[in-house]
């Protein structure tokens, strides 16, 4: 099991905030938590495309292991659970304008969005991969030099891959990821194992993933804002509680087909 870790920052001392080389200053508010408490709502935040983790269904609900998670915290912080849904590259920059209060979005935590948020968990692990097409001809991490490579716009595989300085094209989401892939407007894809697997074998797809990428297992957490110990304290505290009582089992065994802590 991965081990679990909480990234509870104090309040600036001056209330200022460093984001893209500008400084913005303002008074030290208090605490998140107690405002939430008082609305009762907290504005949960994911892509919605990015199945089975969180994706609209036929009833144009917001589904998936992701808002399960988010709706089983709020609810044991005395909280009801409100989805939003907005694109991936926004998503940071939409929770620091206030537009929600949390994203529980598969979000990988990495130094660079560690420096903006601050984030709960992990609540779950998985590791990077890349797919191809079984006939493709492309067997190895090697061959990946002169290939149409798609990922999600403002993901970390599209750092990655860029860092790479391979052939770079962005989508929106998983879904359309797997589409220009089977379509062969691409010729890999690179996603995280898990949700590309599941998603591959509910679509039907036969893709092949490299055997021979060398990465190591990531966290995905859940983003708040800076400053508020006492809100990550409390989502912590129930992300625990469920993690202990079996609830988090369920919900993964229902979404993703087993632990994935």
């Amino acid at each position: 099991m991965t081990k679990r870790r909480t990234l509870l920052k104090t309040a600036i001392a001056a209330g200022s905030l460093a984001l893209g080389g500008i400084m913005i200053t303002a008074p030290v508010m208090a605490d998140e938590l107690d405002t939430l408490k008082e609305k009762g709502v907290m504005r949960i935040a994911m892509s919605g495309a990015y199945p089975p983790f969180n994706f609209v269904n036929d009833k144009n609900e917001v589904v998936g292991f992701d808002p399960a998670i988010g709706t089983e915290i709020a609810k044991r912080m005395g909280l009801e659970a409100e989805i939003v849904t907005t694109a991936w590259d926004g998503i940071i920059g939409g929770l620091l304008a206030n537009k929600y209060d949390a994203i529980v979005g598969s979000m990988t935590i990495t130094e660079e969005r560690d420096e903006v948020v601050d984030f709960v968990g992990p609540y779950y692990s998985t590791k990077r991969a890349v797919f191809t097409k079984p006939d493709s001809g492309i067997t190895s991490v090697s061959q990946l030099g002169d290939a149409k490579m798609g990922v999600t716009l403002g993901e970390t595989h599209e750092e990655w891959a860029r860092e790479q300085g391979y052939n770079v094209r962005t989508y929106k989401g998983l879904p359309e990821l797997l589409l220009e892939l089977q379509n062969g407007r691409v010729d890999v894809i690179a996603n995280d194992s898990i949700a590309a697997i599941l998603a591959m074998k509910q679509n039907g797809y036969d893709f092949v993933m490299l055997p021979d990428l060398e990465t190591e297992a990531f966290g995905a957490g859940i983003a708040i804002r800076e400053g508020n110990p006492k809100l990550a304290a409390e989502m912590q505290a129930a992300l625990d509680s469920m993690m202990e009582d079996g609830t988090y089992l369920k919900i993964a065994e229902k979404w993703v087909g087993g632990d994935i802590r």
